[in-house]
This record gives C-alpha cells, structure tokens and sequence, in this order.
C-alpha cells in the first residue's frame, strides 16, 4: 500500500470528525445510550476511500473517543467492533458499487450494515467485554442490544450521504 501525505491527512481528518462527531453531536435514544455520529464518517469513508480506511478512521476514531470520555473502559471492545463493522461495511459497499438497481442497491447496503454492526457489536463487541468484565455472553449481547439498533441506524442514515457523494461525482 502506497502511504502519502494526502492518505494520512484524509485519515487524520477522518478521525477527528468521527471523534468531534461523537462528542459534540449527542442524540440520546435509550436509557444512557446516545447516537454516535461518528459512525456518518466511517460509513463514508468505507464509501469514498475504501475498506481500509473507513476501517481505520472508525477504529481510530473510537479509540481516541473512549480515551477522551472514560480511559480504557469499554474501548478494546468498541475498537474491534469497529473493525469487523468496517471490513463488512467496505466490502458491502464494494459489491453494492458494481449495481445498477437502486432498490437492490439500498436492500445489499442495509443487509450490509445490520450484518457488520451484529457481528461486530453483538459478538465481538459482547465477547470482548465478557471476557474482560467476566460476565455470561448472554448478558453483554443483552447489554449491547442497544449499541446495536443505535448503530445501525445511524451507518443506515448513511446511505443517502453516500448517494448524494455518488450524484455529485458524476
């Protein structure tokens, strides 16, 4: 992989955005859970600049986030997440570029993002914490149900920025 200035600009763009997001623009949906807009950035990073780095800017971004907002409470779990939800995310949008259907199109997305986000908060997310908090699976999935639904919403609420990208490109 060919590292530049510009890659790592874009990155460190990237990652504040997903963090200043995250941080100023706070939703609450449930009970001490709050929408993390981060996520609109990570959704179109995986859009525009690939896999890799909406992976990394989602990763990153969250790592800096549970720094700012509690230490290391909660991030291992929340970092590896984030990189399961960006791989499948890249890789879903990499596949829904190629379709001509916008229905098919948006169907692909969304099977995408609710797929990513349950493995990446659901299990691996859960798995993390049971192991650290030494607690059931059971009960950590129970606890991230809201992390999940909260989640996905907001890669969904994604998809119609990463159209408006598409229909201003071209």
């Amino acid at each position: 992989m060919n590292v530049t200035t510009e890659k790592v600009a874009l990155l460190g763009i990237g990652t504040a955005l997903f963090v200043a997001l995250s941080l100023c623009l706070q939703v609450p949906v449930f009970e001490n859970y709050y929408l993390c807009l981060g996520y609109v950035v990570m959704a179109v990073y995986c859009y525009s600049f690939g896999t890799f780095s909406g992976t990394l800017t989602g990763t990153l971004g969250v790592v800096l986030y549970c720094l700012l907002i509690n230490g290391l409470r909660g991030m291992p779990g929340w970092a590896l997440g984030n990189i399961v939800i960006g791989i499948v995310l890249g890789l879903t949008f990499r596949l829904t570029g190629k379709m001509k259907n916008s229905v098919w199109r948006t169907a692909v997305s969304v099977t995408g993002i609710i797929a990513g986000t349950a493995l990446g908060i659901l299990l691996v997310k859960s798995l993390v914490e049971s192991i650290l908090y030494a607690q059931l699976l059971t009960v950590r999935i129970g606890k991230n149900i809201y992390a999940f639904v909260a989640d996905a919403v907001m890669l969904a609420v994604s998809l119609p920025i990463c159209a408006a990208l598409d229909n201003a490109a071209g």
